[in-house]
């Protein structure tokens, strides 16, 4: 069976032996083309919704929290079969297809865009971006089509989102170039990575009320259930879907990091209540223990209804119709459960998240980002977490120098040294975001597509400050006379420099 043969070359010692079998492969797959399952189609105003579940259906506390539309999937026998064999050898598939030039969709292998559990991530991320480029308006070829975005540092925020909120979901998908008042710059993509990295920064500042840190780890952040102390929250919100959706298609990594729940609510996925874990451990552990427990041997003074804090004022919130006056039993305890999670991370940002997805799905449809799980979601929006100095180096060009040179000898034993905040301040002097790419530095993008970080030799003074072009990934380095003035040097730089309009 082809299945036994897959299986016993992929534990071969030749990594590439059962690429042999390709051709078998590839026509297995168009036999099976017409694979019958279909997904649900779902009308745009289902696909913003956040379902909140009737009180009388809930009956088991495991069960998933409701959260926007998931894709319902029917299987026939035949289909089972079909994903289980997917499954099965999605080591050898990945390996095709990672090495095949056609897109995902039109090749022998086109079922598997409607069952991308089996894809790794950046065979997911090759297919997401295939199919983005679709959405494309032609004008963006040409400069009047594109999207200007007039911003002023001051109110960089405000402007950015009248800017973008007047423009339809064509004009999002062009290509955008960004003009800072006052700023001789032009654009060749350094300013828009700058903008990007900025107005991420300014969706998290309190001033706005429109998100908070999560108490589970003060790190990751939510929608504020108290924004609407903001008159204009919901088109804010709006604004910030659009924004990150924005990000998202232009292949731009920003500071923006959520909580698990959130991630879900943007890809369709149901939430469960053990999402509150990293939402809110404390009040997680007091539901777990609640379930684990048997209430008639216990004498617990609980209701329907939950406490939440609103600008340090804390108020009470029934669940259930006179909640606090309705006891939890042991025969009701998973209907509590699940009704207070949904109202800890659903119930209560309700209104923001429908705003948020409205602007999301109007620039990336629903149907192409839920083929991520909500982990890839964010290394989509965020990038890889750490910077791989080896792998940095490995993709470097050099200009007047050569890897040998003891100048450059002395620039990485420098940033070997530089601690984790210093690499990202690094990245941010040379490229313009303090994010590596998802697939590593040998994507790196630049104003022309990818484009590998680059060292130049600056011969103009030794006592310039090395100095960057982040359209090109470019650092400027002069031969300075010892490893310490270059360290110092190259630090001062990135300190001082790590922001605004420069040599861009």
């Amino acid at each position: 069976r082809l299945g036994d043969c897959l299986t016993k070359l992929n534990q071969s010692a030749q990594s590439q032996a059962v690429l042999q079998l390709q051709s078998l492969v590839e026509a297995f797959f168009i036999i099976h083309k017409e694979c019958p399952w279909k997904r649900m189609q779902l009308t745009q105003r289902e696909k913003c919704k956040v379902y909140l579940p009737d009180v009388a259906d809930v009956t088991d506390s495991a069960q998933p929290l409701a959260s926007p539309m998931s894709p319902v999937v029917a299987k026939t026998p035949e289909g089972i079969k079909f994903v289980a064999f997917a499954e099965a050898h999605r080591s050898v598939l990945n390996r095709i297809l990672r090495q095949s030039k056609q897109p995902l969709e039109s090749s022998p292998f086109a079922v598997l865009a409607n069952y991308t559990k089996v894809l790794d991530f950046d065979v997911k991320h090759k297919h997401f971006r295939s199919q983005l480029s679709k959405l494309a308006d032609p004008r963006r070829m040409h400069r009047g089509g594109d999207l200007a975005v007039h911003v002023r540092r001051s109110h960089i925020f405000e402007d950015s989102f009248r800017e973008l909120f007047r423009r339809t979901k064509e004009d999002m998908r062009n290509k955008m170039y960004v003009v800072f008042a006052g700023e001789e710059g032009q654009d060749a993509g350094g300013l828009q990575r700058e903008w990007f990295l900025i107005v991420a920064r300014e969706i998290f500042n309190p001033n706005y009320a429109l998100f908070k840190t999560t108490p589970g780890d003060r790190v990751t952040y939510m929608p504020n259930p108290s924004s609407y102390a903001n008159p204009e929250h919901l088109s804010y919100f709006k604004f910030v879907g659009r924004f990150i959706a924005k990000a998202i298609f232009d292949d731009r990594q920003i500071e923006c990091y959520f909580t698990r729940s959130f991630y879900k609510h943007i890809l369709g996925k149901e939430v469960k209540y053990t999402d509150m874990a990293a939402e809110d451990y404390t009040f997680f552990k007091s539901i777990q223990s609640l379930l684990e427990s048997d209430l008639n041997e216990l004498d617990l003074d609980l209701t329907f209804c939950v406490e939440v804090e609103e600008f340090g004022v804390t108020v009470t919130r029934d669940l259930v119709e006179n909640g606090r006056n309705t006891a939890v039993t042991e025969a009701n305890k998973q209907q509590y459960v699940r009704l207070a999670c949904v109202e800890k991370m659903t119930s209560a940002i309700r209104k923001q998240i429908e705003y948020f997805l409205d602007g999301f799905y109007e620039v990336i449809p629903k149907n192409l980002i839920s083929i991520f799980n909500e982990q890839e979601l964010e290394l989509l929006i965020s990038g890889m977490p750490s910077v791989d100095v080896d792998d940095l180096r490995r993709n470097t060009e050099y200009h007047k120098y050569t890897i040998e040179s003891p100048h450059i000898q002395w620039f990485w034993r420098a940033l070997r040294s530089f601690s984790e905040e210093q690499h990202a301040k690094f990245l941010q002097f040379v490229t313009g975001t303090s994010k590596v790419p998802l697939q590593g530095f040998a994507m790196l993008e630049g104003m022309n597509g990818p484009q590998k970080f680059q060292v130049h030799r600056d011969d103009r003074s030794l006592e310039r400050l090395p100095c960057a072009h982040t359209c090109f990934n470019q650092l400027d380095l002069p031969p300075y006379e010892n490893y310490e003035k270059l360290r110092h040097m190259l630090l001062l730089a990135i300190e001082e420099c790590c922001e605004g309009f420069g040599l861009a």
